[in-house]
């Protein structure tokens, strides 16, 4: 009896050894992305559809069938955005997030795949902001804790430009509703984002000048997760050597 038991135990355990072995596969089969899907054009909500797209996303999908791994999306606060990567809840932001030197002392970058920059939108029309220098004085609406958000406040507090307020916002769509509104006078915002808001809202816009930054973006993993940033960068390059990279890019940008 005590040896029947002892046989039934060990195959129990070889069974629990067997399913922990597949849901470690099933695991490791899987990216799971965080993105703030309210950044047209690198990642949004299909109203009509009600699926999560963008560039960021088309890209990170067409990464998980170069490795063969299934790509789960959440849609998460960007404010939450490196704390919710930390503690597990996703293991890749794609979410139009900048490279940036304090970033990295917290996360690994992927090679960049996009350069971008930031730029100044204004309403259409208004002529009395042509560069950085002429929001002394103005009303300006930035994304919170993003790079339009570090360098509004710099101008402000380093570079000696007075800025009269810089409103924060949570997604990147909201900085351009308060200059449309009349609220601020002008949105600092990356360049591809202030394009998009154009092309949705002709006549309402207008792009100061070309991006004043130069920025690149990049997917951010955990320190701890330097397989998995292996295999999306030689997936990135292979995407790129191929032309499902380029495709992508015209389907979003169409230069």
């Amino acid at each position: 009896m005590k040896k029947l038991l002892f046989v039934g135990l060990i195959i129990a355990l070889v069974v629990m050894m067997g399913l922990n072995c597949l849901a470690a596969k099933k695991e490791t089969g899987v990216i799971v992305v965080g993105c703030d899907a309210a950044f047209p054009p690198f990642e949004y909500l299909d109203e009509e559809t009600g699926e999560l797209v963008g560039f960021d996303l088309d890209l990170m999908r067409a990464i998980g069938a170069e490795l063969g791994m299934k790509v789960e999306i959440k849609n998460v606060s960007w404010d939450g955005i490196i704390p919710g990567l930390l503690s597990g809840n996703y293991n890749v932001i794609a979410s139009g997030m900048t490279i940036t030197e304090e970033r990295k002392q917290v996360v690994n970058f992927s090679d960049p795949y996009i350069l971008a920059g930031l730029t100044i939108v204004t309403r259409a029309g208004d002529e009395s902001i042509k560069g950085p220098e002429d929001l002394a004085g103005k009303r300006v609406a930035v994304q919170i804790n993003s790079t339009g958000d570090l360098t509004a406040t710099e101008l402000q507090q380093e570079k000696g430009i007075k800025i009269a307020e810089i409103k924060r916002f949570t997604h990147a769509t909201d900085p351009f509703l308060e200059l449309k509104n009349g609220a601020v006078e002008a949105v600092v915002m990356d360049l591809p984002v202030a394009r998009a808001q154009m092309n949705t809202n002709p006549g309402i816009y207008k792009i100061v000048e070309e991006a004043f930054t130069t920025e690149e973006y990049g997917f951010a993993l955990r320190k701890s997760d330097t397989e998995l940033l292996a295999k999306i960068n030689q997936a990135l390059a292979t995407l790129k050597a191929n032309g499902t990279y380029d495709q992508i890019y015209q389907k979003y940008f169409g230069e």
